[in-house]
């Protein structure tokens, strides 16, 4: 192990350096991250999923810097050009993009002038150049390199110059330094295209738009980047050349007088305009884009990660609600288990021939029958009108029943799979999907975790991310989830399995397969029995898969096998013959003998407490209604319940029963100025909104988590602080411009005074 890279992620995550290295210990003998998690606190210290997960990442990271860093130094070695300097330099990089900018002068370039400049034989004419020369003239010394590809004197200079353009764009610490000042300081801009075509504004705000790049929101670069590749608005980045052309002539000059300072001025503010200026703007777009990436996958993960972890509507009968109108709505009844008891349809919205009031009396009916408690609607076409007719029929009947809003998104993706026509052959797609809106109230995670996560709608921009890094971070927020969950091994399916810490696509099917083939597993040790499972495989998932009412009682629990001896033993020290007692005893004095680490010791405990514990079953559950709510109905300052069903850069969407999610700005989130919504809410909490404003003609709501008089303090309080910086901010003289010196002024001068 590289003992110096330990060392930077330890500072990094403020833990010790053992911590880190029994981490990486632990990953190359082949342990899952969840099982690290969950079963080696006591190497890790507690490291969480995230932390081993950075951890990994970030020593891979830093050993292919560590490769790329002894790359380049052999290169620029074997060139004759390694120097103390450079060797310090390529050492105190922390970033790849480092070391690059530090390779540049010394990397095979394509076609370049300079390139040309230098095949010419004129790289002598730019040094004697850079060598800052106080006498001399300068057409004499440009006369010894004319040739056959150098015609003539102006020519000679003219690729003397174009080489030392190329040495002001690649001195990596003058691009560096370039680079902060317009990240600090410079400005993006956008403009409308002539021809473009945004029907709709829907990129209105940037038609005419600018900000500091230093303060621009990663939402608003996700915008203008759709824009831009959209053709709607062009966008550049604009800061004070003239400064940073100066300094780059500075840099050249050295504080030294020389002939050749306007030669030098020329190529300064040629290599700022035609090369570092656009490759730094390049690099920068690049940078906001990566970031507000990261952050929108960020909050993708986020949010996925919450609609997984949403608690499961135990023990109850669900009705599934697809709705629709020219086609009907599609009813689907699930027992207690998720099994289909039976499929239906109404046709309340369609005109086939039945009313409202047919379809009110078979929903009732249907509800009656299988005794359903809960109604699960999909958030889809016909969303509301459902709604309204659920909540009139539970008037009209007297039913005892609830209804909730479900979102249905990736619902269809899932009918249409194969795993979906072979559980229900003889299904319509539609019908397949009532059964999957009906599921996802019974049990989120299990239903859920058979869709692709891309489908289910809880993040932004979602497709103009790169969908390898989208991917990978979706399934790390799976794998967490499912592991933190765990699976009951009877029931669990394919696709849920295969999500569990030490298996994968293969050994999930033949974990169904045995089942089907042998009938329920009755004993943890069964798995040893499945086809391409393995010990190590085994070691890893054991803990995570659960058996209800089988052989051993500790198999219900996530105790890990492994610590079978020492849960009977902590049992039997403290006089424990049963699972489940919430307030049993653990004395120190009884457990102190055992030999049982203080991590594994605690989730023994908890374990023998609480065997069923289910981790979702902290978060708040499904928002239940029983009536329906109508724009008309709403009036500013009103306090609502509502659920988060999405949450992005500005700010979290809620669904309080109307028609459209009511949005929370992010400006009326907390009292703070700059509020973080993820840091506020997460998808799927239950939270109370006041009504901002209603536009009834649009059928929109906006809300707010603050009661209006406290956002009004707010609103005050931010107007007061702009006014006050307003009237303290001075403006500055512009510097008088410097006149600009050409290159055909300065052959002029050169030919006039040397008479050629």
């Amino acid at each position: 192990m590289n003992e110096e890279i330990i060392k930077s992620i330890s500072a990094e995550l403020k833990i010790t350096i053992a911590q880190v290295q029994n981490t990486l210990s632990l990953l190359e003998e082949g342990n899952t991250v969840p099982f690290i998690a969950r079963y080696r606190k006591e190497q890790t210290h507690g490291l969480d999923e995230e932390q081993i997960l950075f951890i990994q990442k970030q020593y891979d990271y830093q050993l292919k810097l560590a490769e790329r860093k002894e790359n380049v130094l052999k290169l620029i070695e074997e060139q004759g050009k390694l120097t103390d300097e450079i060797r310090k330099s390529v050492a105190e990089c922390t970033k790849l993009s480092q070391v690059e900018d530090i390779y540049r002068p010394y990397a095979q370039k394509k076609k370049t002038r300079a390139a040309t400049a230098i095949k010419n034989g004129l790289q002598p004419l730019a040094d004697w150049m850079l060598s800052l020369p106080k006498e001399g003239d300068i057409v004499a010394e440009a006369e010894k390199y004319l040739s056959e590809e150098v015609a003539n004197i102006k020519d000679a200079i003219q690729g003397a110059m174009d080489i030392i353009a190329e040495v002001v764009s690649d001195n990596a610490k003058q691009r560096w330094a370039f680079k902060e000042n317009i990240m600090k300081s410079g400005v993006i801009v956008t403009k409308l295209k002539k021809d473009a075509q945004d029907e709709k504004k829907v990129y209105q705000n940037y038609y005419d738009y600018s900000e500091k790049i230093s303060t621009v929101a990663d939402h608003r670069i996700m915008a203008i980047d759709r824009a831009e590749k959209e053709k709607v608005i062009t966008v550049s980045l604009t800061f004070d050349e003239a400064h940073l052309k100066d300094e780059a002539l500075k840099a050249l000059l050295k504080g030294e007088t020389t002939i050749v300072e306007n030669e030098l001025k020329l190529a300064a503010e040629d290599g700022c305009d035609r090369l570092l200026f656009p490759s730094i703007e390049r690099e920068i777009r690049s940078d906001l884009s990566e970031r507000a990436q990261m952050k929108s996958i960020e909050i993708f993960s986020t949010n996925l990660e919450k609609l997984l972890l949403q608690p499961p509507l135990k023990g109850r009968v669900v009705l599934g609600f697809d709705p629709g109108y020219y086609n009907g709505c599609k009813l689907a009844v699930i027992d207690e288990t998720g099994k289909m008891l039976t499929v239906g349809k109404i046709f309340p919205f369609s005109r086939k021939g039945e009313d409202e009031a047919a379809s009110r009396k078979k929903l009732a009916e249907l509800v009656d029958r299988y005794d359903v408690q809960i109604i699960a609607i999909g958030n889809g076409t016909a969303s509301r009108e459902s709604e309204k007719l659920v909540a009139e029929t539970i008037r009209e009947y007297g039913l005892h029943v609830s209804y909730a809003i479900v979102s249905e998104a990736g619902a269809s993706v899932w009918s249409a799979q194969e795993a979906a026509r072979a559980e229900f052959p003889d299904l319509q797609v539609e019908e397949r999907s009532a059964v999957s809106i009906g599921r996802r109230l019974l049990d989120p995670l299990a239903e859920l975790i058979k869709i692709d996560p891309k489908s289910i709608g809880v993040g932004q921009y979602q497709h103009d991310l790169p969908q390898k890094a989208l991917s990978e971070r979706l399934d790390e927020a799976i794998m967490k989830c499912v592991n933190r969950t765990g699976a009951d091994l009877n029931t669990a399916s394919q696709e849920l399995l295969t999500h569990i810490s030490g298996l994968n696509s293969a050994t999930a099917r033949e974990i169904v397969s045995y089942r089907n083939e042998n009938g329920r597993f009755t004993n943890r040790q069964q798995l040893l029995k499945v086809k391409k499972l393995g010990p190590k495989a085994f070691t890893q998932c054991a803990g995570f898969l659960r058996i209800t009412d089988g052989e051993e009682p500790l198999d219900q629990t996530s105790i890990h096998p492994e610590s079978y001896a020492a849960a009977k033993a902590l049992m039997d020290a403290c006089g424990i013959t049963t699972l489940g007692v919430k307030d049993a005893e653990f004395p120190a004095e009884k457990t102190k003998d055992l030999g049982i680490d203080s991590y594994t010791l605690k989730d023994i405990e908890d374990a023998i407490r609480q065997p069923l514990r289910d981790y979702r079953d902290q978060f708040e559950g499904a928002l239940l209604r029983s009536d329906v709510l109508e724009i008309s109905d709403l009036h500013v300052g009103d306090k609502l319940s509502g659920t988060v069903r999405n949450v992005v850069d500005f700010g979290a969407f809620v669904d309080i029963g109307l028609h459209e999610d009511g949005l929370v700005h992010i400006s009326r989130m907390t009292m703070q100025r700059n509020a973080v919504p993820t840091e506020v809410v997460s998808v799927g909490d239950i939270v109370d909104v006041y009504v901002y404003e209603i536009d009834e003609e649009r059928g929109r709501v906006s809300l707010s988590f603050l009661p209006l008089e406290k956002l009004q303090e707010k609103q005050a309080a931010y107007k007061y602080r702009k006014n006050k910086n307003n009237k303290n901010n001075k403006k500055h003289n512009e510097k008088p411009k410097k006149k600009e010196v050409t290159m055909d002024d300065a052959m002029a001068r050169l030919m006039e005074r040397f008479g050629k």
